[in-house]
């Protein structure tokens, strides 16, 4: 046998790099658990403070590396995307760049390199899977999480139900109970945007949406609920739209009232919407929040304070917020306005330019393309939820994965995306 048969032989004894793939896969729904901060959270750090746990920040040493290796594999590809979805890139760059002017410049450093490596793994995810490719690693990845969730709760109760607050309110793999509702009414909408492109599996993916749904309603979070029900109505609404002129027009007006209604409760009179949740407004304080916060930035207001430092430094301008809500307020409650302490009136646009792009984008394909069922609900959902969270460039932060790849895939044109 001569060298030219040998290696006929080996080509065809081991195939060609069939296995990247699969690994590939892999690897996206692993890195995905571990950015969700299920188990390992709760078992390894404090709520208020993870980023705090030494042994957690073991955990994203791997995962950064993994995350360098995936984008070695395919560099041109994410190198495409970034240059695409280039406000990502800018503030990820801002963060860094706010380490000359922070608070702490070490806690700034070491964030500013996770949010880095945050973004770039949704950027490669991104580069890496077309639209069925992501939803499939999402809902995959959300399955898991709600099967975990369901023994936890069902089998371990001491630890998957919560007992001293909101007694008797499931929690599942995370620490409080409002976590677990918004990753399940998340999960609700992946099913759902996924089974727009698995005609072959749709009714098992489908089928999840019961159980996810219970663990909203078991989780007892009102804020989830609302999610939830936009996760199942934004799909609906979408479908109906297309139909025909009158329904689309039905369809297109409704959402448009909807959102409208709701930006401008949260925006002139989140006690409305508090209170629709069942909710008091000085109960939750972030009215007395974002006003004490509003005459802190007003020192700062183009660069901020620097990169995830505002509630770290206790000395500092968060003293005074807490002085003023006689609570030891965590973080702002808001994705914009804790942005704007981290990097100013500066990664507040530059945030904007990000989401109003995507959003724009997603849109632009309402009649059009099964990834509109995913990404326009997502991207709405996202921005409701951002008036009241702190989910914006939020470093180890599963949301901020999802954000980042839906508008940087948002950002490739339909024929260039994988």
């Amino acid at each position: 046998m001569n060298a030219f048969d040998r290696a006929d032989m080996w080509r065809g004894a081991v195939p060609r790099l069939t296995f990247l793939p699969l690994v590939e896969y892999a690897l996206a729904v692993i890195a995905l658990l571990l950015f969700s901060q299920a188990l390992l959270g709760p078992l390894l750090a404090d709520p208020e403070q993870p980023d705090a746990s030494e042994a957690l920040r073991l955990v994203w040493l791997p995962v950064y590396g993994v995350t360098l290796l995936l984008v070695a594999v395919r560099p041109l590809a994410v190198l495409d995307v970034m240059i695409r979805a280039w406000p990502l890139v800018a503030l990820a760059l801002l963060a860094a760049l706010s380490t000359f002017w922070s608070l702490d410049p070490d806690v700034t450093s070491r964030r500013a390199l996770a949010l880095a490596f945050t973004t770039l793994f949704g950027l490669w995810l991104a580069a890496r899977f077309d639209w069925r490719g992501l939803l499939t690693v999402l809902a995959v990845t959300f399955a898991i999480l709600m099967a975990g969730s369901a023994l936890a709760g069902a089998l371990f109760p001491a630890f998957g139900v919560m007992h001293e607050i909101h007694p008797g309110a499931w929690r599942g793999l995370w620490w409080e109970k409002n976590t677990l509702g918004a990753m399940m009414g998340w999960a609700m909408l992946a099913f759902t945007g996924l089974a727009a492109f698995d005609a072959k599996r749709r009714l098992i993916w489908l089928a999840l949406l019961a159980p996810a749904f219970a663990l909203v309603l078991l989780s007892t979070s009102r804020t989830a609920l609302l999610a939830a029900l936009i996760a199942l109505a934004g799909p609906m609404m979408i479908a109906m739209a297309r139909r025909d002129f009158t329904f689309g027009a039905m369809a297109v007006m409704a959402g448009l009232t909807g959102v409208g209604l709701a930006a401008l409760v949260i925006a002139i009179g989140p006690m409305v919407l508090l209170e629709a949740l069942g909710r008091d407004a000085t109960l939750t304080g972030r009215t007395d929040i974002w006003e004490a916060l509003f005459r802190q930035m007003a020192d700062r207001p183009l660069l901020g304070f620097g990169y995830g430092v505002f509630w770290q430094v206790e000395n500092g301008p968060a003293f005074w917020v807490r002085q003023e809500t006689v609570w030891p307020v965590p973080t702002a409650h808001n994705g914009w306005l804790e942005t704007a302490l981290s990097m100013g009136l500066a990664g507040v646009a530059i945030a904007a330019i990000a989401y109003l792009g995507a959003l724009t984008s997603a849109a632009w394909r309402l009649f059009s393309g099964n990834e509109t069922y995913w990404a326009l609900t997502f991207l709405i959902m996202w921005g409701l939820i951002s008036f009241s969270e702190s989910n914006l460039a939020e470093q180890n932060s599963m949301m901020w994965v999802m954000f980042t790849a839906t508008a940087a895939k948002l950002a490739q044109p339909r024929a260039a995306a994988p």
